[in-house]
């Protein structure tokens, strides 16, 4: 496990975009999730659709299959807390070539723009839902939602116009 200290150090002033913070956002008895993944200079929100379960393997696949749509300049790190979710971090490093960083025990505050977006999130995914049958149709058309919502902290832009605003070459 690699600390969240040994995070590159562009990660903490979101000056560059690509770094990612990643939770579970837990239904009803902890019996459901659904994945978050926000990356921290757009707040652009990728939501990971476990409709089975949320078991290391689930999560670590259906995390490369969010990550793998991206460009590569898009994916440089993940950050995530040390829940047993996370258990096959190796494997998903090995794979993509991202590494995951672990935050300190019990210090949510150190994915803020996570936790803030998933907080936004249970306007749409109430607490004590089954997100189990929440279909990836619907989760495209929350994760569209908060990407098409303007941001006090992104200066009143989307995370979408954010994200474009990257991408668009200057010159």
């Amino acid at each position: 496990m690699v600390m969240l200290s040994e995070r590159p150090a562009e990660a903490d002033d979101r000056a560059v975009p690509g770094h990612w913070e990643g939770d579970l956002i837990l239904g009803q008895g902890s019996r459901s999730a659904v994945g978050t993944l926000v990356e921290r200079s757009t707040r652009m929100t990728l939501l990971l659709h476990l409709p089975d379960g949320k078991s290391a393997e689930q999560v670590e696949a259906a995390m490369r299959a969010a990550i793998s749509k991206l460009p590569s300049s898009l994916a440089r790190t993940i950050t995530w807390d040390q829940g047993a979710e996370m258990s096959k971090h190796a494997a998903f490093t090995t794979a993509t070539g991202i590494p995951i960083y672990f935050c300190d025990p019990h210090s949510p505050w150190q994915r803020g723009s996570n936790e803030n977006t998933n907080g936004l999130l249970r306007q749409y995914l109430p607490k004590g839902s089954d997100l189990s049958v929440v279909s990836r149709e619907e989760l495209d058309a929350i994760q569209d939602s908060l990407n098409g919502r303007p941001r006090k902290t992104l200066g009143y832009l989307t995370p979408s116009e954010k994200l474009a605003e990257f991408l668009t070459p200057t010159g």
